[in-house]
């Protein structure tokens, strides 16, 4: 990372990255089509996976590109406007504050996502062949393991290793950092699959399940 980066530059990219990330857009999408509010059921989650649950598959499928593109603008965006070397550092940062924003929303007293689909919209703009790879690793563990919350782990796991592969040392330590954050996230859902309670993709219903 660049070390010329002003800690204004840091702090304002982090903000703005924040500020797209803590929109939760699975509780708004959620009230808006009348159904209450999506921390009421399920695993009280605020991602698409417990939107899902409602049995909307449309707002589902919404709630996931809308949250996913909470990491991409902020990359995108930071990326435009920022000067210099360190932009694509800034843009970066940027996005990490979305996924933190998503994850630990002010609005929602700090209780939020576990940031998958936001993390996985930072790393298609920043690295779009690392985004591709990971997201294709998701896709292959959800289809042969029926686990969603396995393909997650995998694909966070796997995006840092992509980036490092192919020569952005930086971006690799930053996935790196959001590989961590997504598996604390996930810590229920790893005890569950040790267990071998984890429901599955399609599977039964489990209100516990994230």
């Amino acid at each position: 990372m660049p070390a010329d980066l002003a800690l204004s530059e840091i702090i304002v990219a982090a903000l703005l990255g924040y500020a797209f990330g803590a929109i939760p857009f699975g509780l708004v999408i959620t009230r808006l089509a009348g159904l209450g509010d999506i921390r009421s059921i399920g695993s009280g989650n605020i991602g698409a996976t417990n939107v899902l649950r409602t049995g909307r598959k449309d707002l589902a499928l919404a709630t996931l590109l809308l949250d996913g593109g909470k990491g991409a603008i902020a990359v995108v965006l930071v990326r435009l406007i920022a000067d210099g070397p360190g932009a694509e550092a800034l843009a970066l940062i940027a996005g990490l504050g979305a996924v933190i924003g998503h994850n630990f929303p002010v609005w929602l007293k700090f209780k939020g996502g576990k940031g998958v689909a936001t993390t996985f919209g930072l790393i298609i703009a920043a690295v779009p062949l690392v985004g591709l790879m990971s997201t294709t690793a998701w896709l292959a563990i959800a289809v042969i393991y029926r686990y969603s919350s396995l393909a997650a782990l995998i694909a966070l796991a796997v995006a840092p290793l992509y980036a490092a592969m192919l020569g952005y040392p930086t971006h690799a330590l930053v996935f790196l950092v959001l590989a961590v954050m997504g598996w604390v996230r996930h810590h229920a859902n790893i005890v569950r699959l040790v267990k071998g309670t984890e429901p599955k993709i399609g599977g039964k219903k489990d209100a516990a399940a994230a």
